[in-house]
């Protein structure tokens, strides 16, 4: 299976500094995906769209997002994503594309910190991608949303369905 690996930027990605949180050019996708051992019947491409926080994402960055997945010839797509707007791509998104697999997470504490759900989220997204029918998912906390069921409760810090 060949699955390509979209970074946007969010909380996933940020290093926590003395609780100033900084956003380095590059992503620690690949240093976590070494230490899990993936296994090399999956062929992983990466590609760093932006690195931005998603309350700054446009509906251009999203246009962007969209015809990469598009174009990719992958098939299975995951997109590592903020919070605060994962919910919207992931509408923009579902609303363009329906003949590919694409799974959006994140996390709310960053994968350079000792206790985080990052590496949680990445896991389970890892997975679905791989086993869902084509579709724009959000693999969040052990869930999969569709795209056109969830918000993000802020209060709570997590993803719940909207019926």
């Amino acid at each position: 299976m060949e699955l390509m690996i979209f970074s946007t930027g969010g909380t996933i990605d940020d290093i926590d500094v003395d609780n100033a949180i900084t956003r380095p050019r590059e992503t620690h996708l690949p240093v976590a995906f070494k230490q899990a051992r993936i296994s090399d019947e999956v062929a992983v491409k990466r590609k760093i769209l932006m690195k931005k926080d998603s309350r700054e994402i446009t509906d251009s960055d999203r246009e962007l997002i969209s015809k990469e997945c598009k174009k990719c010839k992958e098939n299975h797509i995951l997109i590592t994503h903020g919070t605060f707007t994962m919910a919207d791509t992931a509408s923009y998104l579902g609303k363009r594309i329906s003949d590919k697999t694409i799974v959006l997470t994140g996390s709310m504490f960053p994968l350079t910190e000792p206790k985080n759900d990052a590496e949680f989220n990445l896991g389970g997204a890892f997975i679905a991608v791989q086993l869902l029918p084509p579709g724009v998912y959000v693999v969040f906390n052990g869930t999969v949303f569709q795209w056109y069921n969830l918000k993000k409760n802020i209060d709570g810090g997590y993803f719940e369905r909207l019926f």
